[in-house]
């Protein structure tokens, strides 16, 4: 067994040298040898004001913002098809693996400190913008879309332009359920909770608890009492 004195000066070595260059994410590398795995990797960024960056991730963005402490983990993908805007994670924001962020035609992708993206997460930021605020808690497979494609007839849809109705902003504090889609123009209130496989097309106020497909206010966090409350599930099952 490695002492923990050895392993420590180890992983700060390697560490030192981290980033997204290639070599750099080398030497990220080393350092997991004795952190394996992405618990591990997240105990390295919380660490390492330079965060980690897995060296499974793939970024093929000119223009990714990091705060101190970010973890990018395995297989996330972060792309920009030529005519994106920036990316910009927030301190101690944590991408978990296999999540996808795209920019393209003029949309930018912003998310504030301490958020915590599961796993299998897509942020498609194509024609419209996505800002997501601090302390936001999404989970696994979730999808954010502000944009839509033309439906006209006579036109295949691939060759339809995309169309917008506005960006996706998500408010400080709010939490997605498992599985949640929220689509163009719409913005979800400080602290609002958002109920497994729900499908957001519209607006959701400040402290709402909203379920469904789509997605409507079924009450408000300030109503409800600690001895009423219930694992919250979809309203159509």
């Amino acid at each position: 067994m490695i002492p923990y004195s050895i392993k420590n000066y180890w992983v700060r070595f390697w560490m030192h040298f981290a980033g997204t260059s290639f070599w750099r994410r080398i030497a990220t590398r080393f350092a997991t040898w004795v952190a394996p795995g992405y618990l591990g990797g997240i105990q390295l960024a919380s660490k390492n004001k330079k965060g980690f960056i897995s060296p499974d991730a793939t970024i093929t963005h000119n223009n990714v913002i990091c705060g101190n402490h970010v973890y990018i983990g395995d297989r996330v993908v972060i792309f920009n098809a030529g005519d994106g805007g920036p990316v910009n994670l927030g301190d101690n924001v944590l991408l978990l693996g296999d999540t996808y962020i795209h920019t393209a035609q003029g949309g930018s992708v912003r998310i504030g400190s301490n958020t915590h993206i599961q796993p299998c997460c897509h942020l498609l930021a194509y024609k419209g913008s996505i800002e997501i605020g601090r302390d936001v808690q999404i989970a696994p497979r979730c999808a954010f879309y502000p944009y839509d494609h033309g439906i006209l007839t006579g036109v295949m849809i691939f060759e339809q332009p995309l169309t917008t109705k506005g960006d996706i902003r998500i408010e400080d504090g709010v939490w997605l359920g498992y599985g949640v889609i929220v689509l163009s123009g719409v913005h979800i209130g400080k602290g609002a909770v958002v109920g497994a496989g729900s499908v957001v097309t519209r607006s959701i106020p400040d402290g709402a608890v909203a379920v469904g497909m789509p997605a409507r206010v079924i009450k408000m966090r300030s109503d409800i009492k600690v001895k009423d409350q219930k694992p919250l599930r979809n309203s159509n099952g």
